[in-house]
């Protein structure tokens, strides 16, 4: 599996493959079913400076696309976090990297969380859920709002020296790429494309939505062609910027699209809450699919995607 191994933002991964934030908690939540040292690292769940009890059941509906979900971010909260969860997996298992996922509800949330963490060990870097309602901007989210999110990634960075991913939502369409430059001139090292997309599923007998939030977030099959598309964008016009492709990625052959499309890393989410062997399943696709090419390092394809003219 060496032709997986790959160098990303000063950090070496053993494959490209990226468990997504909130589908595997802090990792020794889902240890029995998921094989942790067959990917190459993990997101995890999100941590905000508070506990979060997340909103109430049903959180989840399947549908035949995918999932839609409404977690509503639930979390132990920053201390709960740094004394209970985020040491275990550096100390088990220590060849998987570890990005940390910060949520908040102001920039100083998530300058705090960041300046908690920053100091522990093993910690490899962390991913800014900027899709999170600025409350004091009246709910509007932080990505969708350009001077916020500087704001914010300026006030994360002054509190690490690690890199620092943004992970940003899809309904910013063609600005996306925008918002991204953004992030990375306020000091962002890379970015993930894309959160999921917001959506509803109705329960035609009850007359209600299936989830009990009503709308939530679609993930799954159905969101593959968005987030390819998000990262083609992005890594054209930012190129050389790290990129973690995210969305409806559920076999080798969807990752190694995300690659040609311009990511250096894969997440797999909604995939692995159905399968937990497709994690490392996909990384063996990605390694038989370089075999039958010919392709003897996968980092050789990234951006490679020939566009029609």
């Amino acid at each position: 599996m060496s032709l997986l191994a790959t160098q990303v933002a000063g950090l070496t991964f053993r494959n490209p493959v990226v468990l997504a934030s909130g589908t595997a908690g802090f990792g020794m939540e889902i240890e029995d079913v998921v094989d942790l040292d067959a990917v190459g690292a993990i997101a995890t769940k999100a941590v905000s400076v508070a506990p979060r009890p997340g909103n109430p059941a049903l959180r989840v509906s399947e549908f035949a696309g995918g999932m839609i979900n409404a977690i509503g971010l639930a979390n132990p909260g920053l201390d709960a976090v740094v004394r209970d969860y985020l040491p275990w997996l550096p100390r088990h298992h220590p060849g998987t990297r570890v990005f940390v996922n910060v949520v908040g509800n102001s920039i100083d949330d998530f300058a705090t969380v960041v300046g908690a963490i920053d100091g522990m060990p093993g910690i490899d870097a962390f991913e800014l859920n900027v899709s999170c309602p600025n409350v004091k901007a009246g709910g509007l989210e932080f990505g969708a709002d350009q001077q916020a999110l500087a704001a914010l990634v300026s006030a994360a960075r002054t509190k690490t020296s690690r890199p620092i991913f943004v992970k940003l939502s899809p309904t910013l369409g063609a600005a996306i790429t925008e918002t991204a430059r953004v992030a990375v001139d306020s000091g962002a090292t890379g970015l993930t494309l894309v959160n999921t997309m917001p959506g509803l599923v109705i329960d035609t007998h009850r007359r209600k939505p299936k989830i009990s939030f009503g709308s939530g977030g679609l993930s799954g099959p159905a969101v593959l062609p968005i987030g390819l598309l998000a990262t083609w964008r992005v890594s054209r016009a930012l190129p050389g910027v790290p990129l973690i492709g995210l969305g409806g990625v559920s076999t080798g052959d969807d990752a190694i699209q995300y690659l040609l499309a311009g990511a250096s890393l894969v997440g797999v989410g909604t995939a692995a809450l159905r399968d937990p062997r497709a994690p490392e399943r996909i990384a063996r696709q990605m390694a038989a699919w370089a075999a039958r090419e010919g392709v003897r390092d996968l980092t050789t394809i990234i951006g490679t995607l020939e566009w029609p003219t």
